[in-house]
Order: structure tokens, then sequence, then C-alpha cells
């Protein structure tokens, strides 16, 4: 493993400048004719121990963002700094097939659809002792030890290990998908909006579940998620992401009390007010998502930025530090005063 990159002391993983484009084929001799910008120029960093938001619009890049990390996909350009265990810095995006095994111990991901990620041919005992078996672990009793204790840790029986996933409640499933996650003791895990395929009541469970897993194992999120309430509830800090880019980042409460671009104050007009009396400062977006295969010039949020003046749609603007730990990637953010959700 190569461990010439520097990562400071508290940092637990670093994105540098992630891209991942797909091609556009067309033609006979499937000739590439453009490509899909799904991630563009992405860059944010993850302390030990702390919880990092991903939020945006559907189709933003978010989870090809975790993909890449993970090197679920391979990145087309940047550099993704992964602390291990040992306290070597390895750069994932590079790193050849050979050598990413040993890493997934550290690294692991919670997926969307408990329903779709688990194999219903599978008992319980299988799923979650899949990963200890790949790893090396092939005594049958030790399995069944660590699934049982697996099982006990995120709140079910186990006596349940001999039944398969159609018995159980989407609740339980994503349980069990956690208990597969949590199997290796991994440092860091990429939850994939691992709440939104649940009932509103069964999410708090699960998210308060994940918060009681974070302090007792010591773990470190990337949490995906485009529901505002779920990510003010779990998060540190939050990244806003639009057609593939990083338009601001900022510890959570000054987020949503204080945000300073456009788009980030957009989303936080968009959260419902269980009050009829309340009145939104902010109109809703208009207009559409631009298409990451052929983006707009300029700042890529201008043809839909109700503060747009002429530079925003000549210069693409770069992240700035406003505030301590508060950066945001537009023209007007020193000048504007945006609403947030009210405290």
């Amino acid at each position: 493993m190569t461990t010439n990159h520097q990562l400071d002391a508290q940092r637990l993983l670093e994105v540098r400048n992630l891209r991942k484009y797909f091609p556009i084929k067309k033609g006979f001799f499937k000739k590439v004719v453009g490509h899909v910008r799904a991630v563009d120029d992405v860059s944010f960093h993850i302390d030990t121990g702390e919880t990092l938001g991903l939020v945006g619009e559907s189709g933003c890049g978010k989870t090809t963002t975790a993909r890449c990390i993970l090197r679920a996909l391979q990145p087309t350009d940047g550099q993704i700094l992964f602390r291990t265990q040992s306290g070597e810095v390895v750069d994932m995006a590079t790193l050849p097939h050979d050598q990413l095994r040993p890493l997934r111990r550290e690294m692991q991901m919670i997926f969307q659809d408990p329903f779709a990620s688990l194999n219903p041919r599978m008992n319980l005992l299988d799923i979650i002792g899949e990963p200890l078996l790949v790893h090396g672990m092939k005594n049958r009793q030790e399995r069944v030890d660590r699934v049982a204790e697996l099982l006990r840790l995120v709140g079910l029986r186990p006596e349940y290990m001999r039944r398969f996933p159609h018995a159980f409640s989407g609740g339980q499933r994503q349980r069990i998908v956690i208990a597969r996650a949590l199997a290796l003791h991994p440092r860091l895990v990429v939850a994939d909006e691992p709440v939104s395929a649940l009932d509103v009541s069964v999410q708090a469970q699960v998210l308060n579940l994940l918060l009681e897993l974070q302090q007792e194992l010591h773990l470190t999120y990337l949490f995906v998620a485009h529901d505002l309430s779920v990510v003010k509830h779990i998060t540190d800090r939050v990244a806003v992401m639009y057609v593939g880019k990083i338009v601001e980042t900022a510890p959570t409460e000054e987020l949503f009390f204080h945000p300073r671009h456009p788009y980030t104050a957009a989303l936080m007009a968009s959260v419902p007010v269980p009050d009829p009396r309340v009145r939104r400062q902010m109109k809703p977006l208009e207009g559409d998502v631009p298409s990451p295969a052929n983006p707009p010039s300029g700042c890529y949020f201008h043809p839909r930025c109700p503060y747009a003046v002429d530079v925003c749609r000549t210069t693409s603007p770069t992240l700035e530090e406003l505030s301590p730990g508060h950066f945001v990637s537009c023209h007007r953010a020193s000048e504007l005063e945006l609403a947030g959700i009210e405290a």
C-alpha cells in the first residue's frame, strides 16, 4: 500500500477533486460523443467519529460519490484518502484490486432498499455470516456466535438467524442490513438513504439505533439522504450537492439556521411546516435540474437562482470559507441574507 499521502491527524477520510464521468456512446461503432458528469470536482472530509450528511435532489450525484469512495465504481479522477486501522493513509481511487480486500473490513455500506439488498434464498445466519466466511472465519460455530452477537446488537433475537428475509418487516430487514455491515468491525459506514424506504415511525427507531451504535462502536458515518429532517437529527456537518458539485458545507445547526447558498435556502424552504399560518419567505424553485451531460455555463444553479447576475452566467464559482468551517460556492454569498429553518 502507498503511504506517502498527508492527512490531518483527526481525519479518517478526505476526498479531493473527485470526478466520475460516464461516457455517452452513439452509433454502430459506439463512438463516445460526450460524458455524463455525475460527480464533478467534489472535495470534502470526514473526521474520526463524526457523521457527515451528503444531501441534494435526486440525481445530483450523492450515491455515485458514495460508491466511488467504496470503490464499487472506479473514479475518473481525484483522490480518496483513507486512514487505515494501522494508521497508514491510502488512496482508494488508485489502489489495485488485489489490495482492496483487506480494506473492505474497514469500509462498509448500508443500502437504501432492505428488500432488494438481502438474498431471499439465504437465512440470516448465511446473510450476516457471509462476510465473516469470505474474510477467513471458517469455523461455523464461531460464525454462529458472532451472528447471534450482531443480532442482539441491532435489537433482534438470536433465534431469528434460521429465518429468511421474507419473515421480517421493513424495519427489521434494515436492522439485518446494519448487522451485516457491522460484521467485520468497520471504521467507516456509508449509509445510502438507509431510512427512506421505511415508515416514518420506524425511521426514528433505526436512526436512534445508528446513533447508539456510533457511540458504542466508535463508528464514523457518511450519511447520504434527501430528507432534511433526518439529516438534521443525525449529522454533525452537512455537504450540499447540486448537479455533481458541492455548493455548501457547514456544521449542521449553522447550515439549517443560516444557509449562505440560494440552493440550500431553497431546500430549507421546501421542508413542510405543520402550521398553516406559517408563510415561507422564499418561493419554491422553478425549472428543472440541469442535465449533468450538458450542464449550463458558469454557476450550474444560475438558471433557477432568483439572485443570479451576469457573473453567475459566465464564471464558475469556487468554494470559499465565509466563516470557520462554513464553505460556500456562490459569487454573492457574502452579500445575501437568506432564511433558514426557524428555530
